[in-house]
């Protein structure tokens, strides 16, 4: 009787990215929202510690994320996917198509924390459906996927409104959030100072959040393409904090070139 061969695998288990961030490591990533494997694939090979695979304000879907998943198979950075909501069945798909790490959206209270949580963990810790073939565990390939895929799954969320700030210290305190995640721009809007990230209302409001992490011990991000705001984020303490992103990127770079040619 014949019997498959044993192939060697590159498991993604132990999962280093969360074993970074929950060792609060300084980790510096990139956005990626073009959509497309190619760019993915480009900005994958740059050496970035993170690569965000945008699904809120990019226009991605389940079925774009995968090969973009394999455009980053040679790569060193660790795929970050951020939904386009705090949706459990939406999470179970990202789950099973291969991410490991998450950033949730619109974070507002303890319970949609905790409810993030719980839909990245199969039972008993949390409501994750179980499909025994599926793209995370290598087509059931993975040895002892399900004994420890729950310690590997990454969850940080985003804080981006007044309720989200003034919950902070709870949404902190919850089990199996691993990091927490600033969006300036969001609570610039959120504090009525649209297109102003900077102004002192929307830096309190920063520093609060700021604080209530390093109290928990909590890992710390952010995003933002300017880079002596990302130097300023690092030097308060900052852990993960994206300094790019492909499209503003591509968009600057194209302009500074046609420039050089301008009449």
């Amino acid at each position: 009787m014949s019997t498959a061969p044993h192939l060697p695998h590159l498991s993604p288990l132990p999962n280093q990215f969360r074993a970074d961030v929950l060792a609060r490591k300084r980790l510096i990533g990139c956005w990626s929202s073009l959509g497309h494997p190619i760019t993915t694939e480009i900005v994958g090979l740059a050496g970035f510690d993170w690569i965000l695979l945008d699904g809120e304000h990019s226009p991605n879907d389940v079925l774009t994320f995968v090969p973009q998943l394999m455009a980053l198979k040679d790569s060193t950075s660790a795929p970050v996917v951020r939904p386009p909501w705090n949706d459990p069945v939406m999470l179970k798909r990202l789950l099973d198509v291969g991410f490991y790490n998450f950033l949730i959206p619109f974070v507002e209270s303890a319970e949609e924390a905790r409810r993030a949580v719980r839909a990245t963990r199969y039972p008993p810790d949390g409501i994750r459906g179980v499909s025994g073939i599926q793209r995370q565990n290598r087509y059931g390939t993975l040895p002892d996927f399900f004994k420890t895929i729950n310690e590997n799954i990454c969850v940080l969320v985003q804080v981006e409104s007044r309720k989200g700030v003034e919950a902070i210290d709870e949404i902190c305190a919850e089990p199996g959030v691993d990091g927490i995640f600033i969006g300036p721009n969001d609570l610039a809007a959120a504090y009525g100072h649209l297109g102003n990230p900077n102004h002192p209302d929307v830096q309190a409001a920063v520093q609060r959040i700021y604080d209530a992490a390093n109290r928990a011990g909590k890992a710390i991000g952010t995003l933002t393409p300017v880079e002596a705001e990302a130097r300023r984020y690092l030097d308060m303490g900052a852990h993960f904090v994206a300094v790019g992103l492909d499209h503003g990127l591509l968009r600057d770079a194209t302009r500074a070139l046609r420039q050089k040619f301008a009449d």
